[in-house]
């Protein structure tokens, strides 16, 4: 079945900007129980799929039980490899010129993220996608919702926009953390390898 993903650095490494003590809550607590509830709910149908991706994308049209769980465990596997311990600069080549051409500029960007991930309303995610033609959008999504449900659009780049990503670090102030996350986190390498590859990143097939 699916496995909990390893995190892609020490638990400590993103400190101050994110504790190891909210990695261990929210990995090893919040994203293996969605894991453990897609295996179980899985195992309860006696189905067997390929990859997670399939799971969620055909859960989303008929189980909404199933797809909670499992669009969880995917948003937040893809989640940790946008993160990066090393602070990152500023896309260049492709990405960066279509972040300034749909965006204005690297700043431009910058500021609508951050106003719009502060004003989602309770749970959700915010994305940078990528469409079929190659345009980039910005949107929020509620609880498990993910664009890898839509039709020819790619997730870029995302930030979990739920209390249990910051609350122990920054109680209430979401804006302070999406902060730290935009100018000290991002994986801007993986943002830009998911802008040009053919093949975007997927979650590991399941085992056994």
């Amino acid at each position: 079945m699916f496995q909990l993903t390893e995190l892609p650095f020490a638990q400590d490494a993103l400190a101050p900007v994110m504790s190891a003590d909210t990695l261990a809550t929210h990995h090893g607590k919040h994203h293996a129980a969605y894991v453990n509830k897609t295996n179980a709910l899985l195992a309860e149908k006696n189905l067997r799929p390929a990859s997670l991706e399939e799971v969620v994308r055909q859960s989303a049209k008929d189980d909404r039980a199933l797809f909670n769980q499992s669009a969880q465990a995917w948003n937040h596997g893809f989640f940790w490899n946008c993160l990066s311990p090393k602070q990152q600069p500023a896309p260049k080549g492709a990405l960066g010129d279509a972040i300034a051409q749909h965006f204005g500029s690297h700043e431009a960007f910058r500021e609508k993220f951050l106003a719009q991930g502060a004003a989602h309303f309770a749970s959700g995610w915010i994305w940078l996608s990528r469409s079929a033609d190659g345009a980039l959008s910005l949107t929020t999504t509620p609880n498990a919702e993910t664009p890898i449900t839509e039709q020819g659009v790619r997730p870029i780049l995302v930030c979990d926009l739920w209390e249990h990503a910051y609350y122990l670090d920054y109680k209430n102030e979401r804006p302070k953390f999406l902060n730290g996350f935009i100018d000290r986190l991002v994986n801007w390498e993986l943002a830009a390898r998911q802008f040009e590859d053919a093949q975007g990143w997927s979650y590991p097939a399941p085992r056994g």
